[in-house]
């Protein structure tokens, strides 16, 4: 028996789509003293935008690695408003030639930031346009083609580049070499999860008690951005129900209508886990059998669900294949009895 999925309007999806972004914009940390979390990242971007400004010139380069949805791009809105610069951002996959990363780069004003998201999905060719434009602030440009090519240098406003990945180990070393500082972005704990739910139903106008308010950050997922979706499905269930205040016990039920138990595991994770356990007796089991048996393709199993699932110990990862652990046995009983 295979199992279908759609992943597009999972809750806990880590991703953002298009139209969820508007509402992040307006939930979205202001200066770093609002900026919860990420305490040493915070500290070293603090003192390279203090050094920025007391040099008065561009920031130094910066890479920003991590899960998605920690905050690299809240990070980079704020150095942009700290500088007192303007914020260009892009998708690394959306720039699809040469031209398309020249005409950003010479659009470009002095100290000015340019933010380019999944930096590892670039094209080389595109990519190795960014050296000379990184290191010199310059663009060497090849015109013509054969014995008649020349190279035409054209000089851009000194900048920032700012590069957000989720998959460092793809980026290319020259690429990687030229960036000065390496920051990387850890899943945030409870108690500053609570502190960012509980900024954002202020922001939204949203009134919760504590126990409502710790059981959101708990089911999060550590990742701000499932913090933020939860809360505002949590929003629209009291919304309709007419309450003014949110209390746990609408959470719950909240929670219980998205599917959502309380690890913060939605169907499919449990899904998954159903499947090794009662399939193949908890495992081992080869992930492209897995694959195969849940009709999902490999990458989305390996980026997008066992990263949490591993993470806390609900999965355990051997050469000969994927096993569930103790704990993962317990939490399908308890779930088991539940329903």
């Amino acid at each position: 028996m295979e199992y279908e999925n759609n992943d597009d309007d999972r809750v806990l999806a880590s991703e953002s789509n298009p139209e969820e972004i508007k509402h992040e914009v307006l939930l979205r940390p202001t200066d770093f003293s609002e900026y919860v979390g990420q305490k040493k990242v915070v500290q070293n971007v603090d003192v390279m935008v203090e050094s920025a400004k007391i040099r008065n010139s561009a920031m130094d380069h910066a890479l920003l690695s991590g899960p998605p949805g920690l905050g690299k791009t809240s990070l980079a809105m704020i150095i942009a408003k700290s500088i007192g610069s303007e914020l260009h951002v892009i998708s690394g996959p959306a720039i699809e030639k040469k031209g398309d990363l020249a005409a950003i780069l010479t659009n470009l004003g002095p100290r000015d930031v340019l933010f380019i998201d999944e930096i590892h999905r670039l094209n080389i060719s595109v990519e190795e346009i960014l050296y000379s434009a990184m290191e010199d602030y310059r663009l060497d440009i090849v015109i013509g083609q054969g014995p008649s090519a020349r190279t035409m240098q054209i000089q851009i406003a000194p900048f920032t580049l700012i590069g957000a990945t989720t998959r460092s180990g793809l980026l290319s070393n020259p690429l990687r070499d030229r960036f000065m500082a390496h920051l990387h972005f850890d899943f945030y704990n409870h108690k500053e999860l609570a502190a960012i739910v509980g900024n954002n139903a202020k922001k939204l106008k949203i009134s919760l008690d504590n126990k409502a308010l710790e059981l959101i950050a708990r089911c999060a997922r550590g990742t701000p951005r499932i913090a933020n979706r939860i809360l505002r499905r949590v929003r629209d269930f009291s919304l309709v129900k007419g309450e003014t205040q949110i209390s746990e016990e609408s959470v719950i039920k909240s929670l219980a209508l998205m599917e959502i138990d309380n690890y913060g595991l939605d169907r499919m994770d449990r899904k998954i886990l159903q499947v090794i356990e009662e399939y193949y007796k908890g495992g081992p089991v080869g992930i492209e059998t897995l694959c195969a048996t849940l009709a999902e393709d490999r990458t989305t199993i390996e980026d997008v669900y066992e990263p949490y699932l591993l993470k806390e110990g609900f999965l355990l990862r051997t050469p000969r294949g994927r096993e569930i652990s103790q704990k993962s046995r317990e939490h399908l009983l308890q779930q088991a009895s539940i329903k």
